[in-house]
């Protein structure tokens, strides 16, 4: 069975750092928490992917 790409978890944590950045040097506490947000869920869904689990049900969330 052919492994899927890491690609969408990288994704959403680096769209997650950009809006931690951009928050806080535009002072936009929106884009502050949004960035947290993602990459809190794109850092958990990139370990349980990692491990194995199944996430939402699936074998992989996407």
């Amino acid at each position: 069975m052919k492994q899927p790409s890491k690609t969408q978890e990288i994704v959403v944590i680096i769209l997650g750092v950009i809006l931690l950045i951009v928050g806080f040097l535009l002072g936009l506490h929106i884009l502050w928490t949004i960035g947290i947000i993602l990459l809190v869920v794109g850092l958990i869904l990139w370990v349980l992917g990692a491990a194995g689990h199944a996430v939402g049900g699936r074998r992989h969330y996407w």
